[in-house]
């Protein structure tokens, strides 16, 4: 993730089409419930503004650099759509008509699946991101963006990298090494008529 951007703008023709692009990613049943607005850098400022507050903005280390990101796309996702596909005649027997029934809400999977995409994309036209993890202030930057019906998902913050990035604490956190998280199903166990 880029953390600190050299205020560049972002061609917003490219970032769109690197968003069609993205939503190319599985989707559920077809649904194509996902949606990416993308905000040019003149919008940066507001969508700070409107995602953040003032005390958070004037003692975080990491917002000046955050703030200097040329494009900010918004990933947010329909759950409407997959409970009207899934009512469908050739679904309906999934029994997923309904938003309640989903045990995996699919429309946060599809999401995932499209901004992985994104951010993909992002690095092969060589541009920096980062994954802004909306916490805080969800209606209002719905509201802000037009997509009250929606779900936020989160947002990408999007530009070239200045090489100032903070490095996170996170990465100091000792976790199980990759190999070790990838593993096969046990041998059954022998039967007792052997």
């Amino acid at each position: 993730m880029t953390r600190s951007f050299d205020a560049q703008p972002v061609d917003q023709a490219v970032l769109d089409a690197l968003c069609a692009a993205s939503l190319r990613a599985p989707t559920a049943g077809n649904c194509a419930g996902v949606r990416m607005t993308t905000l040019p850098q003149e919008d940066v400022s507001d969508f700070f503004a409107v995602t953040t507050d003032a005390q958070w903005r004037a003692t975080s280390s990491r917002y000046a650099g955050l703030a200097r990101c040329g494009a900010v796309v918004v990933v947010t996702s329909r759950p409407q759509d997959y409970a009207t596909r899934y009512a469908e005649s050739d679904k309906a027997a999934s029994g997923l008509g309904e938003i309640d029934q989903w045990r995996v809400p699919y429309w946060h999977t599809d999401a995932a699946m499209a901004t992985m995409a994104l951010l993909l994309l992002l690095e092969d036209e060589g541009l920096g991101a980062t994954l802004w993890g909306n916490f805080r202030h969800e209606e209002e930057l719905l509201e802000w963006i037009g997509a009250e019906d929606e779900l936020l998902f989160a947002s990408v913050l999007v530009g070239v990298g200045d090489g100032r990035d903070h490095r996170s604490g996170s990465l100091d956190r000792p976790v199980p090494p990759r190999t070790r998280r990838v593993r096969r199903r046990p041998p059954p166990a022998p039967s007792a008529h052997q």
